[in-house]
């Protein structure tokens, strides 16, 4: 049975395309040496202030982040693998840094919160090095696949 995948997009001047976000997450659950737990499976598009205020609530930093990723529960009747909420004001910053779109900037940042569902951390240097491969094989992968993310901004 295909992962349910349930968008938000909550990020009052983003438009992302929950019909690609989908096909990423799909893609990414097909992905090899890597497993994100059964279950259906959340993703938020959120600006700086709510990712702060999460980040804050929940890990005790009130700083803005990229990314925040919850993991879920493997209930029989339900599973919930976690939740991914993205940073799109991050994002956007980022994505004018690196010399890239902001479709590609938020598709690595879905695929590292489903590289931390699926295990890898980085909260040292020796775990943020095995995030950043994962990333370059999660990235390959979706190229391979045509999986992108279709953003109006």
């Amino acid at each position: 049975m295909a992962r349910v995948v349930d968008i938000s997009v909550r990020h009052p001047k983003a438009k992302v395309s929950a019909a690609s976000v989908r096909r990423v997450i799909l893609a990414l659950d097909r992905m090899k040496g890597y497993r994100c737990p059964a279950g259906s499976l959340s993703v938020v598009f959120l600006g700086d202030k709510e990712t702060a205020r999460l980040h804050d609530d929940f890990l005790g930093d009130p700083s803005v982040t990229d990314v925040i990723t919850f993991v879920g529960e493997e209930h029989p009747a339900e599973p919930f693998a976690g939740e991914i909420c993205v940073n799109v004001d991050q994002a956007r910053r980022a994505a004018r840094e690196h010399g890239v779109t902001l479709a590609a900037e938020l598709r690595l940042y879905v695929a590292h919160g489903w590289l931390h569902l699926a295990g890898l951390r980085d909260g040292n240097r020796r775990e943020s090095a095995a995030m950043r491969v994962g990333e370059a094989v999660a990235t390959s992968h979706l190229d391979k696949l045509g999986a992108k993310l279709r953003v109006r901004d």
